[in-house]
């Protein structure tokens, strides 16, 4: 329980109580000065690691917005600025400090620093505007659970440059979801004047998207019973709002980096709308006022410093924790014989969205007659109305959002057009949803995200690539590759209900006609330490004893069977095909052990093979000593050509696999 404030109760979430009578906030402002003033001085005593930023001052208009969210399930998405909007949400005074210490009893145990907090619905990253997206998933969900809770994403005025912030915007609109996006005006950026970065102006950003915008400043004597105002209206109409709070910055961006000068300094102090408020005090109440928050200052460094250092009981080897995974499903969902691959994962949807309401499908064009670029979602949104939601062209705003059902309990399946636009996700997967589950306690992000992959349809160069490369080397994120071999509509389930993790599933685009049949495949028996590697197994088929081990996934298994049958019946080789479904986490246990011992492997992929899935099996089996003779075959790091006679010479076809595996022996 954070350490009382004093003068303050707390509601029954734990929130502080802060009362509009001055003495109350002028002593809460104060105080967050105070603590400003106390990290600072131990930056200086390198007791504090980290970037810090020393601007708590222009927080307290942003303040008056978290002071009006009275409902428990609203929530706060913050930035880097955090510290002000975090004390007023949480009045963890102690938790803030001793996580910019790094120490034991910071409020995310020292792993998330100055700039990532967390605390009930309360969140803040260092990105700009990267919680927009976020904060537009999040507020959809509120709206569809319908208990009157709103959204505040609070961003600078720095972020109005960020392409992220109006994708969120658009979708909250579209949706008419209750997201009040707060800007904190100040005027200027690390050392930018934002008037030679910002074009137009910033009250019509929000008007273009339809959104009620207001516009106050800190310094306005009415400000709290205004922003309680716009709170209260935003809740009412629950719609989404654009709220402008101009105000100023006290001190430099970070520690030393101001470069205004001493007259512009001076006026800024002067018209500070807190140190106005000490003025207009008498002098013994404001003596008390200041002593008090003293003492209770010198309190939180007692309790910060005490905690001990921040460390792990162990170091971390990944970011899943094995308590929340559940176990593989029995039997495919997708029943029927002789299902294709496209019309099983279609049929693994319908069976998510029958068999759980918080599974809700997003993508572009995902509705009724057209279903999806690829007809795999075809039929669905007719027979889930509400549940199969068309979006705009935006994928990273998508990506946020899906991020922000997911935090609120939906199940989101997300769909990207090509898996070439998985690049415009990055940031939301790289740097948000796999930070939820890896820095902050039991934060669950049953995300999942479809997305067709792969070339030889003469597409070009920006919808035919296999980008699984970059995708497995996100720490933490997990994909999946399903074939015609596994059982895609089961993988799909396991991903979406039993994997709380989130989750890139690559469909190859000349799969979706191949009939599923697992054949004379086996699954092979995954190690006890391979991470998922029971949700989505390594498959093999083919001699117990080959003379070549050929490893391939995704689309070019039908290829590589192709060159097995040739090699058998041309070459009379003994060969065997193992094809796994989960590229990341590396099932590196399974894989290890039953290619160790094997005279020659060859690794299959269409993607890039530089830096990819099959120089990291590769260096795997190095690292456990492997002695016999391994090669790599993919497509070299150029763009794929449109022309199918020059896209047949970049990705590796039938012939091509052959004469590699051929000069081996």
């Amino acid at each position: 329980m954070p350490l009382a404030l004093p003068g303050f109760e707390r509601g029954p979430a734990g929130r502080p109580i802060i009362e509009r009578r001055n003495d109350k906030l002028y002593a809460f402002g104060h105080l967050i000065r105070l603590t400003e003033q106390l990290i600072l001085e131990q930056f200086s005593r390198g007791l504090v690691s980290g970037t810090t930023h020393t601007c708590l001052g222009q927080e307290l208009a942003a303040m008056a917005v978290v002071r009006a969210l009275d409902h428990p399930d609203d929530a706060v998405l913050s930035n880097h600025r955090n510290h002000g909007h975090f004390l007023t949400y949480s009045g963890d005074f102690v938790g803030l400090v001793a996580e910019i210490m790094g120490r034991e009893a910071g409020v995310c145990g020292g792993r998330g620093g100055s700039q990532h907090l967390a605390w009930g619905h309360f969140h803040s990253n260092g990105v700009q505007g990267g919680m927009t997206g976020i904060g537009a998933g999040l507020a959809l969900a509120r709206k569809l659970h319908g208990r009157g809770a709103i959204v505040a994403a609070i961003v600078g005025d720095g972020t109005l440059g960020q392409g992220l912030l109006y994708e969120s915007m658009n979708l909250a609109s579209v949706w008419v979801a209750p997201l009040l996006v707060v800007v904190e005006n100040n005027g200027i950026a690390q050392t930018t004047y934002t008037r030679e970065t910002i074009g137009g102006s910033i009250e019509a950003r929000g008007a273009a998207f339809g959104l009620p915008t207001w516009r106050f400043a800190d310094d306005d004597p009415e400000l709290f019973e205004k922003v309680q105002s716009v709170v209260a209206r935003v809740r009412a109409s629950g719609r989404p709002g654009f709220l402008v709070l101009d105000t100023r910055r006290l001190g430099p961006h970070s520690k030393g980096d101001d470069l205004r000068d001493g007259e512009e300094l001076e006026d800024i102090r002067r018209r500070d709308p807190l140190a106005a408020l000490g003025r207009r005090l008498d002098a013994g109440v404001r003596q008390q006022i200041e002593a008090r928050n003293t003492r209770f200052v010198e309190r939180v460094r007692e309790l910060a410093t005490a905690s001990p250092p921040a460390t792990y009981a162990q170091p971390p080897r990944h970011i899943f924790v094995l308590g929340q995974v559940q176990s593989a499903h029995t039997g495919s969902p997708a029943a029927g014989v002789g299902l294709n691959v496209r019309q099983a994962i279609n049929a693994g949807l319908r069976y998510l969205l029958q068999s759980d309401p918080e599974v809700l499908l997003l993508g572009e064009d995902l509705h009724e007659p057209y279903g999806g670029a690829f007809k795999v979602t075809q039929g669905l949104s007719a027979e889930f109305p509400g549940r199969v939601i068309s979006t705009p062209i935006s994928e990273a705003g998508i990506t946020g959002a899906s991020i922000g059902l997911a935090l609120a309990g939906f199940r989101p399946v997300m769909e990207v057009m090509f898996a070439d636009f998985i690049s415009l996700c990055m940031d939301q997967l790289y740097n948000h949803a796999v930070k939820f589950p890896g820095i902050f306690d039991d934060m669950a992000v049953p995300l999942v995200i479809r997305t067709p992959c792969g070339g030889r349809r003469g597409y070009g160069p920006t919808h035919s690539q296999s980008p699984e490369n970059l995708l497995c080397s996100v720490p933490g994120l997990t994909v999946v590759y399903a074939s015609h071999r596994h059982d895609p509509a089961g993988l799909l389930v396991d991903a979406t209900l039993r994997w709380p993790y989130p989750v890139v599933f690559l469909e190859h685009k000349l799969l979706y006609g191949e009939k599923v049949d697992a054949a004379d495949y086996a699954p092979i028996p995954a190690a006890a330490d391979d991470i998922a590697a029971h949700l989505f197994p390594t498959v093999r088929r083919g001699a117990c004893e080959p003379d070549i081990t050929v490893v391939a996934y995704g689309g070019m298994l039908p290829v590589v069977e192709a060159v097995a049958q040739r090699l058998e019946d041309e070459e009379e080789l003994e060969v065997e095909i193992a094809a796994p479904s989960l590229l990341a986490p590396l099932p590196r246990g399974t894989l290890v052990r039953h290619l160790l011992g094997r005279r020659r492997v060859a690794v299959v992929e269409e993607s890039h093979h530089e830096f990819g899935v099959a120089a990291e099996i590769l260096a795997c089996l190095a690292e456990a000593g492997y002695g016999g003779e391994a090669i790599r075959i993919g497509t070299p790091p150029v763009p794929i050509a449109s022309a199918r006679s020059l896209e047949q010479q970049i990705i590796p076809d039938e012939q091509a696999i052959f004469d590699r595996i051929v000069a081996m022996f």
